[in-house]
C-alpha cells in the first residue's frame, strides 16, 4: 500500500527542511524525501542575510551552537582592480551547508517529520491527489506536493518544465580553505565571464564559490588553469587564492545552472527555493530567499487546511501572487546586474560610479534583500 501524507516535500535542502519544520509545528502531517544522506557539502555561497533570524527564532532553531561567522561588511571588486566597501544594512552570517542542512535535518527528525532517503522518479496528479514513485520502488500518496529539489533535477525533465530544455551557459565551483581573510566581510569579485563570492563560515573556514561562463571555462585544461588564467586577472582574487590553502581534496562543481524564469506552481506542484526561481549569486541572497519561500508556502497551506482558502486553485493563485510580489524584483535586479557587469565598458562605468557614490551600492543591496521576515501569529 502507498504511504499516505497530507503534504509531501521533495528535497531536503534549506527550503524543504524549513517548510517541513514549519508545517510540523502547525500540526500537519509532513513527509520529506531527500536523495542524499546528511551531512553533505553543496555548491553554495554560504552567506545568509539576517532577515531570516526572526523566522528561525519562531521555529525554535538556535544556530549559535554552530558558531556561524558574523558578517557586517560587503566588498565589491572588479577585474579593473577597483574596489568598493560598504556596511550591510542588515548584516548576515556565514554557515556551511554541511553544518546547516544537517542541523535542520536532525531538528526535523527529532520533531517527528517523516524523512526518507530516496529519489523521486515520477509524480502523477489524478483525481485531486498525487501519486509519487521513487527509485527504490516505494509509492506515496499526498494531497499536496512541494518541489524543493534544487536548481534542476531529472524530475524537471519528466515534468517538461520550460527552462530544462534550454542549455545553460553557467557552471559553479566551490571549495573551503584556510586563510586569514577578515571574519566580518563578504567579498564579491567580478572577473571576465563570472564572479566569485568569498566569506568565512564556522570554524574559521573560508568559503570560496564562483560562477563561471562555461564556454570560457572549457577552453582550459582544468579548474586550476582556469583560475590562474581568468580569475587571477582580478588582482584581489589572485591575492586571496595564493594566500589560501584548500581543505577539500578537490573543488565541488555543478553545471547547467539556469537563471531563466521558472514557475512557482507547475502541474499543481508547489515550488519553493531554487526550484521556484534562482537568484544570481552576485546578489548574495539565495539562502535567505529559500528559507523565506518555505515560510510563505507553509502559511498558505495552513490557511488551506483551516478552511480560510477554499480550493486548490485559490491556494495556487495566492502562492504565485505572493511569491512574485516578494521575489520577482530581486530576481530581475540580479539578472540586470549580471548583464551589466559582463560588459567591460559598463563594469568600469559602474565601478567608477560606485567609487564616487557608495550609497548607490546600499540601494542595490536593498533591491536584492528583504526586510526582517515578519511572523504571522
Amino acid at each position: 500500500m502507498p504511504l499516505e501524507s497530507e503534504i509531501l516535500i521533495i528535497g531536503g535542502g534549506l527550503a524543504g527542511l524549513t517548510a517541513a519544520l514549519h508545517l510540523n509545528k502547525l500540526g500537519l502531517n509532513v513527509t520529506l524525501i531527500e536523495k542524499n544522506t546528511y551531512p553533505h557539502h553543496k555548491v553554495c555561497g554560504e552567506y545568509i542575510s539576517n532577515e531570516v533570524l526572526p523566522y528561525l527564532s519562531w521555529l525554535n532553531l538556535n544556530l549559535k551552537d554552530l558558531w556561524p561567522a558574523s558578517i557586517t561588511n560587503l566588498q565589491f571588486t572588479s577585474s579593473s582592480d577597483k574596489s568598493v566597501t560598504t556596511t550591510l544594512p542588515l548584516g548576515g552570517w556565514g554557515l556551511s551547508r554541511y553544518a546547516l542542512d544537517d542541523f535542520l535535518y536532525r531538528s526535523a527528525i527529532n520533531r517527528g517529520v517523516n524523512i526518507f532517503q530516496d529519489t523521486v522518479v515520477n509524480i502523477n496528479y489524478l483525481d485531486n491527489q498525487f501519486i509519487i514513485e521513487t527509485a527504490a520502488g516505494k509509492a506515496f500518496t499526498a494531497n499536496h506536493v512541494v518541489g524543493a529539489y534544487g536548481k534542476r533535477a531529472s524530475i524537471d525533465v519528466k515534468l517538461e518544465r520550460k527552462f530544462i530544455s534550454k542549455k545553460s551557459e553557467y557552471l559553479a565551483v566551490k571549495a573551503h580553505y584556510t586563510s586569514d581573510f577578515p571574519d566580518n566581510l563578504v567579498s564579491l569579485n567580478n572577473f571576465k565571464g563570472g564572479y566569485c563570492g568569498i566569506s568565512k563560515v564556522e570554524n574559521d573556514v573560508l568559503n570560496i564559490c564562483y560562477l563561471a561562463d562555461y564556454e570560457s571555462f572549457k577552453k582550459h585544461k582544468n579548474i586550476a588553469a582556469y583560475q590562474e588564467n581568468v580569475l587571477y586577472k582580478n588582482q584581489y582574487l589572485k591575492n586571496i587564492f595564493e594566500k589560501s590553502e584548500m581543505i577539500f581534496d578537490a573543488p565541488l562543481t555543478i553545471s547547467q545552472i539556469s537563471f531563466d524564469a521558472k514557475e512557482p506552481v507547475f502541474n499543481h506542484i508547489l515550488m519553493i527555493g531554487d526550484t521556484a526561481g534562482l537568484i544570481h549569486p552576485l546578489c548574495g541572497n539565495g539562502m535567505a530567499m529559500a528559507i523565506h519561500s518555505g515560510k510563505i508556502l507553509s502559511e498558505l497551506l495552513n490557511k488551506y487546511f483551516k478552511g480560510e482558502i477554499s480550493s486548490r486553485i485559490e491556494l495556487e493563485k495566492k502562492y504565485t501572487a505572493n511569491w512574485k510580489s516578494i521575489f520577482r524584483t530581486r530576481l530581475k535586479t540580479g539578472r540586470l546586474l549580471t548583464s551589466l557587469l559582463r560588459n567591460e565598458t559598463l563594469e568600469n562605468f559602474a565601478m567608477n560610479s560606485l567609487s564616487r557614490m557608495p550609497f548607490v551600492l546600499n540601494k542595490l543591496i536593498k533591491y536584492t534583500h528583504g526586510q526582517p521576515i515578519p511572523i504571522s501569529r
